[in-house]
């Protein structure tokens, strides 16, 4: 299991350690500039390879570049809704998720990894939109995420960047099939 994993039944236990390797892996590069630019790495490095390859798991029980995209364009909705819950309440409760779930129960395996990676694309956009107008105070706002707890508009932008590494280095292991 990955450090950056965090399975629903552990959620809360590990979310500190969660936090912190996600932090670590995105380091001191300016959140929104990689937020900004995973959509045109994903299609640069996605855009040849055959569907065939995308829906290829790396190995049985893990996932495949398409359900990595799949996850990618749920996680950017979710993403801009604890933004703009956030920003526009007064520390509202901001709920997590169970990713594995999600890709069962939503047919991640299923999906076309071209719509995938267009949606995640287009949700970004929008999000990149919505950060682009916030002020200096409204960064600062709190939300308190059930199993993180008080998490800041900044913190949630950073999270994101250090998730979109965390994804990019497994999409890159998964074509390459090396670390």
């Amino acid at each position: 299991m990955s450090m950056y994993s965090n399975p629903r039944g552990a959620a809360t236990a590990n979310a500190k350690a969660v936090v912190q390797a996600l932090l670590d892996l995105l380091g001191q590069r300016p959140a929104l500039e990689v937020l900004a630019e995973t959509p045109g790495w994903l299609t640069a490095r996605l855009n040849e390879v055959p569907d065939q390859r995308l829906r290829r798991p790396e190995a049985p029980g893990k996932w495949s570049v398409g359900q990595v995209l799949a996850h990618l364009a749920d996680a950017e909705l979710v993403i801009g809704v604890r933004s703009r819950l956030t920003v526009g309440d007064v520390e509202p409760p901001v709920a997590g998720f169970d990713q594995d779930r999600w890709a069962t129960e939503f047919g991640y395996a299923e999906q076309d990894p071209r719509v995938a990676l267009a949606d995640f694309g287009a949700f970004r956009a929008a999000n990149l939109r919505h950060w682009s107008h916030l002020s200096a105070a409204q960064w600062q706002r709190v939300g308190h995420h059930a199993e993180r707890g008080p998490v800041t508009a900044d913190l949630n932008a950073r999270l994101a960047a250090g998730h979109d590494l965390v994804h990019r280095l497994q999409v890159q292991r998964i074509l390459t099939g090396r670390p």
